[in-house]
């Protein structure tokens, strides 16, 4: 596969590729409702295929989990998304962008992530409404008990 495979004709990385989604991988998504940015799902369902839900047996590559100021507690939610995670998987926050109705102080992001074993390494622009915080499991984090 070259360095280009997945990209935009005029180069421009695409969602699945910012994503880091990957043909073959199970992707499971938390948190669906009908303000979640259809594009984005599109895209990431043309890489991979369906998308599973919170009640898959599967061993997951990737979480999605939409998460709106009011959805309940972050911490929790995290902590059921790690369940299926395969170790070196990684958990996708999408929350509304500033201003928009649902945003997420980053703060409580800061505060519930670690809290849950997890570490943001990265945030992209996840469409016109979403912005998403990359995940990853801390070393030991999941081993622990």
């Amino acid at each position: 596969m070259s360095a280009t495979a997945g990209q935009a004709a005029d180069g421009v990385r695409s969602l699945a590729d910012r994503f880091g989604i990957e043909p073959g991988m199970v992707v499971m998504e938390m948190g669906y409702d009908d303000d979640v940015d259809s594009d984005l799902r599109d895209a990431l369902t043309d890489r991979c295929g369906d998308l599973v839900d919170e009640d898959t047996d599967e061993v997951v590559d990737a979480v999605l989990v939409w998460y709106r100021d009011g959805d309940g507690d972050l911490f929790e939610l995290l902590v059921d998304a790690l369940g299926p995670l395969a170790d070196n998987g990684v958990v996708w926050l999408l929350t509304p962008k500033a201003g928009r109705e649902g945003h997420v102080e980053p703060s409580e992001i800061a505060e519930s992530a670690p809290t849950a074993g997890l570490q943001q390494t990265s945030t992209v622009n996840a469409g016109k409404d979403w912005s998403g915080a990359r995940l990853v499991l801390r070393r030991g984090a999941k081993g622990k008990k």
